[in-house]
């Protein structure tokens, strides 16, 4: 029996949902209780879909199948046109997911059915959750190169004209720690091969595509993005548009919500990435703190270990770059402000946040060393060069040019309040979580404006009542949230003023 298309204007975001009217011609009601998912066809394509039921008959008439955007878009048939339906057999490499649950180890055929039915969106949520709680259990070595493998040769794969690709990866979990936006540059500069791709935050209050999104768009197809470093030699876009190691967008989406960022996930995650993206050498910045995702030197080791196995694997040199993760990096916190401070440090603003330039002029400098011409040790004064001359922020208004420079300029939110100190003393500490906690409460990164300036560094002395961050905010709810929450937890640890010329 043939259903009508009817397309329903809702995004369901990743997930393709069906709906079928409660008196479906080609379904009896009492079936509707036998399965979740349909299988849709239209002749030569087919997509699942969870199905939903729907009892409003002027929404989708007995004879229509309403399929929400993301099906509507996947399918590519015409509203009106026609599609029969079936129930959806389970994917034969759920049987996998199950074997892994149960701690079975699963070989590179397993995992690579396990991807290619994740990419064919053939996974519920639940069940890609299901896999991702299960290889956060246990992963042996073979089976995070065998995932990250899987995951690269599934969707784009990009080529470049250049002996040498280079790109900067951080690992993420320090606020305000936006140096790629200015590593990017200075590299490009220097005439190196750089397509950046990024992705956009998961529990951060801001990835690096979404402060590049305040300056310009980031969302180019392959070709365009092509011609961007063909002209600039660098770009910096989001990486889910061009579809390269898609299954990482679909498992982010899916580890979001559930807080979970594993260490074997993380570097499947990002080399599976850089594979697909034709990159030769990669430095990765490893910020190392008590409230960063990595905690301790031991831990960071562990990590750097991984990064090199599997750089190995893929014929790509990593350069491991262990940084200080104590504290939050510049002064914004959120989209907005994060490319406030991104463009001081590259116009070199007298005011611009000097620990985000210094670090920035480290990891470029790691970067530059890739360049055959380049003495060793002479990455970093060559990257600090680029940078004192304005070459760096003339680079960087191409790339911005090149990509669509905004129509507006983005401004910090409307509604702000000062946290302040409720003592006498030293900044301690910083907890780096909290700080990220309270800008993503207060709206970020949805919001753009929205967010935290940090005023206050570890070791600066405060009085009570003086100011340790703002927040700002554009929605009185999210705001109050913020406001709340820090007034409860500000993050900051304070020492006695005595204490500390005692220790001294």
């Amino acid at each position: 029996m043939m259903l009508r298309i009817r397309r329903i204007p809702l995004d369901t975001l990743r997930e393709n949902v069906a709906v079928l009217a409660s008196n479906c011609v080609a379904l009896r009601p009492e079936a509707f209780q036998a399965f979740k998912r349909l299988e849709v066809h239209n002749g030569a394509r087919s997509i699942i879909a969870s199905l939903d039921i729907c009892h409003d008959h002027s929404m989708v008439a007995p004879d229509e199948i309403g399929l929400t955007d993301p099906a509507f878009r996947r399918l590519g048939v015409q509203e009106g046109g026609t599609v029969t339906i079936a129930p959806a057999r389970s994917p034969q490499s759920l049987d996998h997911v199950r074997a892994k649950i149960v701690g079975e180890t699963l070989d590179k055929h397993q995992i690579e059915s396990i991807i290619h039915d994740i990419v064919g969106y053939r996974y519920s949520d639940m069940e890609i959750a299901a896999f991702l709680v299960a290889c956060a259990g246990f992963l042996t070595t073979d089976e995070l190169l065998h995932l990250t493998f899987a995951m690269a040769d599934v969707g784009n794969h990009m080529t470049w004209n250049a002996p040498v690709v280079v790109d900067k990866h951080c690992i993420g979990g320090i606020p305000g720690n936006r140096t790629t936006m200015i590593v990017v540059p200075i590299v490009a500069a220097h005439g190196l091969t750089i397509p950046k791709t990024s992705s956009r935050a998961i529990t951060s209050p801001a990835g690096t595509a979404d402060t590049m999104e305040v300056l310009a768009r980031v969302d180019l197809p392959m070709d365009e993005m092509k011609s961007v470093v063909e002209e600039c030699n660098g770009c910096l876009i989001w990486g889910g548009h061009v579809n390269l190691s898609p299954a990482d967008d679909i498992l982010i989406g899916v580890e979001r919500p559930l807080n979970l960022d594993t260490r074997e996930q993380m570097v499947a995650s990002i080399m599976s990435k850089k594979k697909a993206a034709g990159s030769t050498h990669l430095v990765i910045d490893l910020p190392v703190g008590p409230s960063a995702k990595v905690r301790d030197a031991m831990e960071a080791m562990r990590l750097r270990k991984l990064f090199e196995f599997v750089a190995d694997a893929m014929n790509i040199h990593v350069d491991v770059l262990v940084t200080d993760g104590a504290q939050p990096i510049g002064r914004g916190v959120g989209p907005v402000l994060e490319a406030q401070d991104v463009m001081a440090v590259l116009a070199n603003d007298h005011g611009a946040p000097a620990d985000l330039r210094e670090k920035s002029l480290q990891l470029a400098g790691r970067v530059l060393e890739a360049d055959p011409a380049i003495r060793g040790g002479g990455g970093y004064e060559r990257a600090r060069e680029l940078l004192d001359s304005g070459a760096a922020l003339a680079s960087m208004n191409r790339i911005i040019d090149a990509q669509g420079r905004a129509p507006n300029a983005a401004v910090p939110g409307p509604l702000k309040a000062d946290i302040c100190a409720d003592a006498d003393g030293i900044v301690a500490s910083i907890d780096c979580f909290r700080i990220a906690q309270l800008a993503r409460l207060a709206g970020a990164p949805l919001d753009r404006g929205a967010g935290l300036t940090m005023l206050k560094r570890v070791g600066d002395r405060v009085e009570a009542g003086e100011p340790l961050y703002r927040i700002y905010s554009a929605g009185e709810s999210h705001f109050n949230f913020a406001v709340d929450a820090a007034e409860e937890i500000n993050g900051f640890a304070l020492a006695s003023p005595s204490l500390q010329r005692g220790a001294a």
